[in-house]
This record gives C-alpha cells, structure tokens and sequence, in this order.
C-alpha cells in the first residue's frame, strides 16, 4: 500500500514539473520565432488580406497607418492565451486545438493542427519500420556479443558499434544515399507519397523507396541496444544464480533464454519503450535530407518560412512527447523491476 503512495506521490510530482517545464519552453519558443524578422508581403496564400484581418482578431496584429504590424510580444502572449479560452466570436476556432492560430506561409488558412496530422504517416510509417528492424537485430547482436565475450567477433562488432554510435547519423545518411541510392541504384533515393504505392503501408513498392531513410533511422538504434544488451547480459551471465541454475541442470541455451536474457532487459526494456513514443516525432535531420513529407519536415519548414503559429504548434508537440515519454519510461522501471520503488530507488 505504501509502494502504491510513493508511486503515486512520484508521478504527481512529475506531472507538475512537466507542466512547469512545458510552460517555460512553451514561452521560450514562442518569443524566440517572433524575433525573427517577419516579411508579411511574402507568402501569405492567394488571399493576405484576409489573414492579415485573421491575425487582427486574434490579437496577433494591428493596423496602423494603413499598414498591418505584429504587436508587441508581450501583448500576443496573453492574447494568445486568451484565445486558447475565450476565441474571438468573428473567427471560424473550432475545436481547442485549432485555436493556436493559422498557417500564412506553408498552406494559407490552414491551421497548425491540420498540418501537423495530415504530416503523420510518412513519420510514423519510417519510425515502424526502424523498429522492427532495429530492435531484434540489435537486442540479437548485443546476446551473441555477450556469449562470445573478449572473442574475435566480440571484438569486431565491438569496433562497429562504436563506430555506428560516434558518427552522426546524417553521415550515414548521406553515404547511404550516395552509395546505395545515386550510384549503385539498389533502392529509390526519395521516399514516395503513399498514393504511388497503392495506399498501403507495407506494399513493397513503398518500403523500397522507404528504405534508405529507414536504415539511416536505424544503425543507431541497432548500435545502441547492442551495446547495452551486451553489457547487461555479460554481468548477469557472471551472476552466482546463472551458477545455481547450471547445477540444477538447465543446459546453457536455457539459463541464458530463462533467466540471464529476462534479467538484462530490465534496463533496456524502457529504451524500447521510449523508441515507441517517439513514433510519431520523427527525425527532423534523416526527413530533411531524403524529403520525406514527415512531421520533422514541417517543423524545419515552419522555421524557414516564419510561420510562427505553425511552428509553436509543431514545437510543443515535440516537446510534449519528450516529456511525456520521459515519464513513462521512468515509472516503467517500477513494472519492470518490482524492487524499484518509485522516488525510493530499490527496496
């Protein structure tokens, strides 16, 4: 009973520093993008006018002389919040979230939470197909390390993986699209929409072309869960209850399955889970150099164009997902290990 309070209390508090956390970014971000210098003659969709009048009524801007202006930061913040709660009755606000403003570079009169989710499958798509390959390979890499430890392929994947952690992974990224795709053509150096692959997810058509940013996503994944796979395993394998059970008769393929291997997933186990999260995040660098249409895509494309409404809503949702991710993984370690008490460490 008393675990379940401490557990409790624990992610209470979490919660409130999550909120505090996120609103002290959430004010960074939303002062840093409105700093920028802003042109509000260029983009603005075949209709700037009406924009212009939109950002007028949610208190973004004000005409003046004739000319339209952004007001003062400290002005837009509360009345960015205002509108949160309160929307103007002259605008279309719809639900809560469309209430963070409208898109007047990147797709005129749209608002940030229609580009963000229309941004979802590409991102997610890639971000599965990483998984998938990543987590079995590595966790598979990482027990054959350990039960060939300090042995020529224990010291050969070793070098790898360090080399696959060290390099970032837009080198890899570049190198496989360089070699792989532009000169020995093995698979499509660009990622298609999903309408040129029939629709589907998993048609071969488009895992082909999703190939590469898949792998770039992946090699660090794979290099990191061997790494720690290894690591783990090899001390539990030195445990004196890896002993006890060989004396009781469980041949070595046994102790290592049913019991060192379920022991040393308590530590990465929480990797996995947080690699889950970030499905629907993305990659701002991998999307950017192989042009997938992804989540991480429009975030770049929100800074590079100015579209600050756009960009506060991709921004926060960044954000969010790291924090709650965090959290996540970090009561995880209790589920996993019952011996971990929460804000308690170990019983």
């Amino acid at each position: 009973m008393r675990n379940v309070k401490d557990t409790l209390q624990y992610i209470l508090k979490r919660l409130l520093l999550m909120a505090f956390t996120f609103l002290v970014i959430f004010v960074i971000c939303f002062t840093l993008i409105r700093l920028l210098p802003i042109d509000l003659s260029a983009g603005l969709g075949k209709d700037p006018e009406t924009i212009k009048k939109q950002y007028v009524m949610m208190g973004r801007m004000r005409f003046v002389n004739g000319q339209y202006e952004w007001l003062p930061i400290i002005e837009q913040f509360f009345n960015f919040i205002k509108t949160l709660f309160v929307p103007p009755k002259d605008i279309e606000t719809g639900h809560v979230l469309s209430r963070f403003g409208y898109s007047y570079q990147i797709a005129a009169g749209s608002t940030p939470d229609q580009l963000l989710f229309s941004r979802f499958p590409p991102t997610v798509l890639i971000n599965i197909y990483s998984m998938i390959i990543s987590v079995p390979i590595g966790l598979g890499l990482g027990t054959f390390m350990a039960l060939r430890k300090n042995k020529w392929e224990d010291n050969f994947l070793s070098v790898l993986i360090m080399i696959f952690i060290s390099v970032p992974s837009f080198v890899d990224a570049f190198l496989l699209q360089y070699f792989l795709g532009y000169q020995w053509h093995v698979f499509e150096p660009v990622v298609l929409p999903l309408a040129d692959a029939g629709g589907s997810w998993f048609s071969p058509a488009m895992f082909n072309s999703m190939i590469l940013p898949v792998l770039s996503m992946s090699l660090g994944s794979i290099a990191g869960y061997a790494r720690y796979t290894r690591a783990e395993l090899t001390e539990v394998l030195t445990s004196d209850f890896m002993l006890l059970a060989r004396t009781k008769g469980l041949t070595r393929a046994q102790a290592t399955v049913r019991h060192a291997f379920r022991n040393s997933l308590v530590p990465i186990f929480p990797m996995i889970l947080g690699e889950v999260l970030s499905v629907l995040s993305g990659s701002i660098i991998i999307e950017s150099i192989f042009t997938v249409n992804g989540v991480g895509g429009l975030l770049l494309q929100a800074i590079n164009t100015r579209d600050v409404d756009v960009y506060q809503f991709v921004a926060m949702f960044y954000i969010l997902i790291g924090l709650v991710g965090g959290l996540v993984v970090d009561i995880s370690y209790g589920l996993v290990d019952p011996r971990i008490r929460m804000g308690g460490g170990k019983q």
